[in-house]
């Protein structure tokens, strides 16, 4: 049997292999075996109230969500069928081509750092599901971590050495492409917020934002990332979503502007900030 015969047997075996991991973590990765941590408000439409005698939340203001109604969750072809066959493709070889840096990755996290190499997060998905998502540690054990990075005024403090590298170039998000893979994320998308960020939650409500799958990358990174405010945020993915939802070929384009658009900043490190208490998302409240 000559060499390509051998590789596709080899990444047959993965694909299937991949596929039955990912149906049977597919229900722990939603929560749908502790019902106590879904989110209460999925399917909702919300908006935010600003009060102070509320806690505050990872935005750094002081509220609470209420229900206006219920989200519409109207697809094109394009994200139901072509999209979703696009994501599976580019994961699938995306693992399999980037295995051995990930391997690399996980060997210089635990070096630097002994302990778990990977943490999850939940965060909010399409429809306000829940979700956990996975990226490589940065920072040390015990770090806060339902807290945005750019909220802690010595965030410095907390990451290792590796971990300041991996985030500064957004090597840190690689295990997300499992995500993509089991069907909780899109290589294209608006970025997952955290389950307590409250007013950007709200805001992307207002475009309709929470009701696609979110992305590794999307049209809102490549348009400032943390140097955004949420409503700024907000607006630029309900930009996507709109495009999104018209479906067709105009939609596949702009996926590919928002892909080819990453490149360029992830290299220049551009966008990023850590540390620095979100002030301009403060008075955009």
């Amino acid at each position: 049997m000559h060499f390509g015969g051998i590789l596709l047997i080899v990444l047959g075996v993965a694909a299937v292999g991949l596929t039955i991991l990912g149906i049977a973590q597919k229900p722990s990765s939603v929560y749908k075996n502790d019902p106590r941590q879904r989110n209460p408000l999925e399917g909702k439409r919300l908006v935010f109230i600003p009060n102070e005698r509320d806690p505050e939340n990872a935005n750094g203001v002081r509220g609470h969500l209420e229900v206006v109604g219920t989200t519409n969750l109207s697809t094109s072809f394009y994200d139901r069928f072509w999209k979703r066959l696009f994501d599976v493709i580019l994961s699938f070889l995306g693992i399999v081509l980037l295995s051995p840096l990930l391997v690399i990755l996980s060997i210089a996290i635990f070096i630097d750092d002994p302990g778990p190499v990977m943490f999850t997060q939940k965060r909010i998905g399409r429809n306000k599901q829940y979700f956990k998502i996975h990226k490589f540690r940065s920072m040390k054990k015990g770090s806060p971590s339902e807290v945005p990075t750019h909220m802690l005024s010595n965030a410095d403090l907390y990451c290792t050495k590796v971990g300041r590298f991996i985030r500064s170039t957004s090597l840190d998000e690689l295990p997300q492409i499992w995500d993509i893979f089991i069907g909780n994320m899109s290589i294209i998308g608006p970025r997952p917020v955290l389950w307590n960020e409250d007013c950007l939650t709200a805001e992307r409500d207002k475009y309709g934002a929470g009701e696609v799958r979110p992305g590794l990358t999307g049209w809102a990174q490549i348009n400032g990332r943390d140097t955004l405010g949420f409503a700024e945020k907000a607006k630029l993915d309900g930009e996507y979503t709109e495009k999104l939802k018209a479906g067709g070929f105009g939609a596949f384009l702009f996926d590919c502007r928002c892909f080819i658009g990453t490149i360029l900043p992830v290299v220049r490190r551009e966008g990023i900030v850590e540390g620095v208490t979100d002030k301009m998302n403060k008075k955009a409240s």
